[in-house]
């Protein structure tokens, strides 16, 4: 079996508060893979700490077999909207031309060819049309399709998406959807923050469930039933009893 993510034992803290314990898993190539669990649960703290944007207590995280340091250019991350200084003066083109140059080299710029690419990246998600906007004058599901296409631009095995469709429009987020669908059917494969429990089954193929440690991981099924999501969140789920339940 391939996996393209392996970790093994993984903790983190902040200021010498316990933020995740013991996390173990691996994901196979061409996964979707949502990770989900109540507040403060450290959803976005593994996404970051598998990354090394954040320390590590102890652990080890492979990507592709190796180190992230390794691998980084095979890596596209998008972070929460709220992280982004929309005020910063760029254009979207200009945004998503900052996808090609970690494939460019530190001494080489961005010529022709990488803006024809990342024209093509905004119309894949349906913003060719704004590519001479200021970034910040774009609404939260915009801004946030103009990142997913500067990821697209880096052209990566795997890609990390924290909380992608909060504050954004239906329309948007459907859009978004369907290109992390398309990714995955093209052989990449994806992981997403997410926190409406509702979709999950719609959108992801696995599920991560976290409250601080690894509640389960594993098919939609297995994780999505009574006994797991009220273990990883206790009583915070009025409609727990009408799920139905489909696994251990």
């Amino acid at each position: 079996m391939s996996y393209i993510l392996t970790v093994k034992d993984l903790h983190v803290s902040y200021y010498g508060s316990e933020a995740l314990r013991d996390i173990s898993f691996s994901v196979e190539k061409q996964k979707l893979v949502g990770i989900i669990g109540p507040n403060g649960a450290g959803k976005s703290t593994l996404l970051k700490s598998l990354l090394k944007l954040i320390p590590r207590d102890k652990g080890e995280v492979t990507i592709m077999g190796k180190e992230v340091e390794q691998v980084r250019k095979q890596i596209a991350y998008v972070p929460q909207r709220s992280n982004i200084d929309w005020d910063f003066p760029i254009s979207v083109l200009e945004t998503v031309v900052l996808g090609t140059y970690p494939r460019l080299g530190v001494f080489h710029r961005p010529k022709k060819k990488e803006k024809l690419w990342a024209l093509e990246c905004l119309e894949k998600v349906g913003m060719k049309s704004f590519a001479d906007r200021q970034i910040g004058e774009l609404s939260g599901g915009q801004q946030q399709r103009v990142f997913l296409a500067r990821a697209l631009a880096q052209e990566t095995e795997i890609f990390f998406l924290d909380e992608p469709f909060v504050g954004i429009d239906i329309a948007s987020e459907e859009t978004i959807i369907q290109i992390l669908k398309g990714l995955r059917d093209g052989g990449k494969t994806v992981l997403v923050v997410h926190h409406d429990l509702s979709k999950s089954d719609e959108y992801f193929d696995e599920l991560v469930l976290l409250n601080k440690e690894l509640v389960r991981y594993g098919s939609v099924g297995e994780v999505m039933n009574p006994n797991m999501i009220a273990k990883a969140y206790g009583g915070q789920l009025s409609f727990l009893k009408d799920m139905v339940v489909t696994g251990a």
